[in-house]
């Protein structure tokens, strides 16, 4: 049994460090890569073994060598891989990443694979009625993610929806959701509000509360996070460290929040330890790789 069921996809990072991002037509040498474990779901169940809860992950890979890699990987991390589906007629995804070694910002093409490919009927709902919380994201197919959803608030269950990569959705989804996690691109796509600052995050916040949702964390980048549920307004800065690749730090962050959670703490303290874990993920090379341990919030 888990505490908490992630679904989501799992690919092979191949990151990219150099001196910036190249333009199109622009070759540059890079200083270093990496191939490691990516894909929204995959990051954020890592976060949260790493941090000591357990988790289950529901996905879909290839039967090929990216699919091995990630077979081991998350065996390694104590990851629950028994819901994942092994395909002999998909490819496991892959994503492409360069990296800014300056900055830590980067630019990612994401291609699914066996997991855009999941279904309905393939997917065993028992670990998503015997968890505590449901952690998802939008790369899975939305009839998928929206059926979940649904098993998941029949049963109890916290729901949590990082809506990434933003994608229109019907009012069903809004529905079911618990806690509502875009980043400010994200929010801007879902309310038309471009975020400069708080006084935005309060305006798309409040927007999209009246969608249905229950209660929203927008992340801000080195801005930090705004947090509402219609009643409690919170924001909290960013920590401050010295980032050398910010992918998946969205994704540290949501584990971090759903570990937080299951552990019963207040809602405030559950935002500055999901924003610690998310700050600290960007301190290394690598999306999945770069999760912190709970040792490392000390």
């Amino acid at each position: 049994m888990s505490d908490i069921a992630v679904l989501g996809i799992f690919v092979a990072d191949i990151s990219f460090s150099g001196d910036k991002i190249p333009t199109v037509g622009e070759t540059i040498l890079g200083d270093v890569y990496n191939v490691g474990p990516g894909g929204k779901g995959c990051n954020q169940a890592i976060a949260i073994s790493r941090l000591g809860g357990k988790v289950n992950f529901i996905s879909k890979l290839g039967k090929d060598n990216y699919g091995k890699l990630a077979i081991d990987k998350l065996k390694k991390d104590n990851i629950d891989t028994s819901n994942i589906i092994i395909s002999n007629k998909h490819q496991t995804g892959v994503a492409g990443i360069h990296v800014d070694r300056n900055t830590g910002k980067n630019a990612i093409i994401v291609v699914r694979g066996a997991p855009a490919s999941l279904t309905i009927d393939e997917i065993d709902t028992n670990i998503i009625k015997k968890s505590k919380i449901f952690l998802t994201q939008l790369e899975v197919p939305l009839e998928v993610t929206l059926h979940c959803l649904r098993v998941a608030k029949e049963n109890g269950l916290i729901n949590i929806l990082n809506p990434a990569p933003a994608c229109k959705l019907n009012n069903d989804f809004f529905k079911l959701v618990d806690y509502f996690t875009p980043n400010e691109t994200e929010a801007e796509f879902y309310t038309g509000i471009k975020i400069n600052n708080e006084i935005d995050a309060k305006k798309s916040a409040q927007k999209l509360l009246k969608m249905g949702i229950k209660k929203v964390i927008i992340t801000l980048g080195e801005k930090g996070l705004f947090y509402s549920d219609g009643k409690e307004e919170i924001y909290v800065k960013a920590t401050s460290v010295k980032a050398i690749d910010t992918t998946g730090a969205g994704d540290a962050f949501n584990g971090g929040f759903s570990f937080a959670l299951l552990k019963g703490k207040k809602i405030k303290e559950c935002l500055e330890i999901a924003n610690k874990v998310a700050g600290l993920s960007t301190t290394k090379l690598g999306a999945g790789d770069g999760m912190p341990f709970l040792k490392d919030l000390s």
